[in-house]
């Protein structure tokens, strides 16, 4: 490991942000959690209605081909207090932490669908590659996603669909459950000393959500960021990273090995 490497900062929700400082800890790197996103349960009533029904109709015939679970937080949000999946649906996982939290929960490994190991990106597309042959016409598959709290979205959202047309043109059924709520985070006092030194210190700021960029913006108004150094598990968190005015982006895929490799490979 390269003796100059950066600290990091990890900007994902408080629960995944405290692993992944454990795991770069443990790596010898210099990590700091500053979650960008706070997380919770949802409470708008006819997402919870729809959610209780994709629920009971795991237990129902014809069930579900596969569940489809954007993050990890999905995962948590959906199967706590739901029945076991049946033993002919499938999870997919559009990468690494996502196919973990299902593990961790009781899901088969071999009942997980992910992208390739050397997949590009870890996302929909990716993930559609893998599970395509899967569908026939009718088959039905159940999407588990999260909202943002306080703000009016369609029932699918934006991210998921293009895998959702791609399952209907397919001749799948596609439902949405909206498991959980994202807001924007309440920074201490120390936190947002954090994230003030973190803007101009040679920090590296760990992006994995374009929604976080946003609420790190609006938590720090009027702030340049045009010396922060930040790195990118997606092309379009880089995008937003740069429109933001993050004076220098690199891209790395999600996966542990390649986030610590371009840690200590930033000049």
């Amino acid at each position: 490991m390269a003796a100059t490497a950066p600290r990091v900062i990890v900007t994902r929700p408080e629960r995944e942000a405290a692993q992944w400082v454990e795991q770069l800890t443990a790596l010898g790197l210099a990590a700091t959690a500053l979650p960008l996103i706070a997380i919770g349960p949802c409470t708008d009533p006819q997402a919870v209605q729809a959610l209780a029904e994709a629920r009971a109709r795991l237990a129902q015939a014809p069930g579900y081909r596969a569940l489809m679970f954007v993050s990890s937080n999905a995962v948590l949000h959906f199967l706590h207090g739901a029945p076991p999946l049946p033993s002919d649906t499938r999870a997919w996982a559009p990468g690494p932490g996502t196919a973990r939290a299902l593990t961790q929960l009781g899901v088969a490994p071999a009942a997980i669908d992910g992208p390739a190991a050397d997949a590009a990106q870890f996302d929909s597309e990716s993930l559609w590659q893998q599970v395509a042959p899967q569908i026939r016409a009718g088959d039905r598959v159940l999407i588990v996603r999260g909202r943002s709290a306080g703000v009016h979205e369609s029932a699918e959202g934006s991210g998921r669909d293009w895998l959702a047309r791609h399952v209907q043109a397919a001749g799948g059924q596609v439902d949405w459950a909206v498991a959980y709520e994202r807001g924007a985070p309440r920074f201490t006092p120390e936190q947002t000393a954090l994230a003030e030194v973190a803007a101009h210190d040679g920090s590296l700021w760990l992006l994995s959500s374009s929604e976080a960029v946003a609420n790190l913006a609006d938590a720090l108004p009027g702030r340049s960021w045009t010396a922060a150094r930040a790195l990118a598990t997606h092309p379009r968190i880089a995008q937003t990273a740069h429109a933001m005015g993050f004076g220098h982006v690199r891209e790395c895929r999600p996966a542990l090995e390649d986030v610590v490799a371009s840690i200590e490979s930033a000049p």
